[in-house]
């Protein structure tokens, strides 16, 4: 058995224009997945599906857009039977917690986490009822278990995901569907490259993680290829890091004396 293949499976990746659900979607199709590129803007989407296609793979294109409940409805009709759903879409504002506007704590809410709950209420239902199982990954963040300044409301809906992992985990496991969820660390890509420009930054990281760099949305992909495939039948409920080492580790500048 070849556990990262996923031949014969059909793949949604929310999320999947660019950046962490890009790699994702990349990789999914390269392990042999028939795979639905979903999010709001057509035009990447078409280009990176066609590219997947030229490939030799087997892509689509979907227009879906996470804070719109007709969207997610007619996006999750199109998608038809899937095996897998990846759980990505989401945007973020970095501010003091105080000085959240009604308007952005809704808007994050909508798009973090409560279009995923609608979009894996329906493609996970339809997959529950085929009855032929599944796997659902959720893409969640160091915030899921982690407080770092400045991302309450983001924080609050990662956690949340955190949370409908497990129970889903739990709900879902009788039906051999099981629930992961993926917990990104400090990985550069639009949302936040701005972030990370000043030098200070990256010399703070290289001096308190165990891997001295930032990651990549090529660090996620691997594991989300393991758990939609054989390979995870038995891991379920679990919310894995994949952040360098940062939330298992401490680096300091002692030394030990040479003999």
């Amino acid at each position: 058995m070849n556990v990262f293949s996923l031949e014969g499976k059909r793949a949604l990746v929310a999320g999947a224009s660019r950046g962490i659900g890009l790699a994702i979607a990349k990789a999914l199709a390269q392990a042999g997945a028939h795979t639905i590129l979903a999010a709001r803007g057509l035009e990447n989407l078409e280009r990176e599906a066609g590219a997947l296609t030229q490939a030799g793979l087997r892509a689509e294109p979907l227009v879906l857009d996470v804070a719109s409940p007709d969207s997610i409805r007619e996006a999750s009709e199109a998608a038809g039977d899937v095996d897998i759903l990846v759980n990505v879409a989401g945007t973020n504002i970095r501010k003091e917690f105080e000085k959240y506007t009604p308007e952005e704590y809704n808007r994050l809410l909508q798009t973090n986490l409560h279009g995923l709950f609608d979009l894996t209420q329906r493609v996970g239902g339809r997959m529950k009822q085929r009855g032929a199982g599944g796997k659902i990954i959720n893409i969640g963040s160091l915030t899921s278990g982690l407080g770092l300044p400045y991302l309450s409301v983001y924080a609050i809906s990662k956690s949340g995901l955190a949370g409908l992992t497990r129970v889903l985990a739990a709900e879902w496991g009788q039906f051999n569907i099981q629930v992961n969820c993926i917990a990104p660390g400090f990985i550069i890509t639009d949302l936040n490259r701005k972030m990370w420009e000043p030098p200070e930054m990256l010399n703070w990281l290289r001096g308190c993680q165990a891997s001295p760099r930032a990651g990549t949305p090529e660090d996620i992909a691997p594991l989300a290829v393991l758990l939609s495939g054989a390979g995870s039948n038995y891991i379920s409920g679990q919310v894995i890091y994949v952040d360098g080492g940062y939330s298992t580790t401490a680096i300091w500048p002692f030394a030990p004396a040479q003999a």
